[in-house]
């Protein structure tokens, strides 16, 4: 039963740290570079119909050069409410409508504008990694209390305690490789 338990929390943690890269990867992908990106708005909460929607629900997206994003929404009523979340949600674009769709222009960016870009993705990274360690403290903590509880040796809480090392290493890993990636594409002129 407590080999049972023990692999439960390695494969426990596992799989919230594979969400917690995955989150990490997400938020990398808001931060906008020189090039259109759907991904900065289809998180976008909009009120249509009543009901919060998300914004990927209400419409569609298309590049129609690389540093223009056409908004298509589903129903063109939408166009002027998709176009007021754009504004208010302050991500430095300035959407224009033609009354049926919502453009997007995505201006060049500076240098000093790349380099606070990948000063917020470096954070984000942080972040990632700090919620990797905080499942690994959570980890420790439940591996702790079953060792508390007797009836597993030493060399198995040490086992999954290396396990757990294991699993910290190979997705900060990740993170970084997301957050170097991100970097390099925020540095590309």
């Amino acid at each position: 039963m407590t080999d049972d338990l023990l692999k439960m929390i390695v494969d426990d943690t596992a799989e919230k740290m594979t969400d917690a890269v995955a989150h990490s990867r997400r938020e990398f992908a808001t931060v906008r570079t020189g090039r259109a990106s759907s991904s900065l708005v289809e998180r976008l909460t909009v009120e249509a119909y009543g009901v919060e929607m998300r914004m990927q629900e209400l419409a569609s997206f298309s590049v129609p050069e690389a540093r223009q994003l056409l908004i298509t929404p589903h129903d063109p009523a939408n166009a002027p409410i998709i176009e007021r979340t754009i504004n208010q949600a302050d991500l430095g674009l300035v959407p224009s409508t033609d009354g049926r769709t919502v453009r997007l222009v995505f201006p060049e960016l500076t240098e000093e504008r790349r380099r606070d870009l990948v000063r917020m993705v470096n954070g984000m990274a942080e972040e990632g990694k700090n919620r990797l360690r905080g499942l690994r403290r959570h980890a420790r903590k439940d591996l702790d209390d079953i060792a508390q509880g007797g009836g597993v040796s030493k060399d198995d809480v040490k086992w999954v305690a290396d396990q757990i090392d294991e699993l910290i290493h190979k997705y900060e890993a990740e993170v970084e490789q997301a957050r170097s990636a991100k970097e390099e594409e925020l540095l590309e002129v």
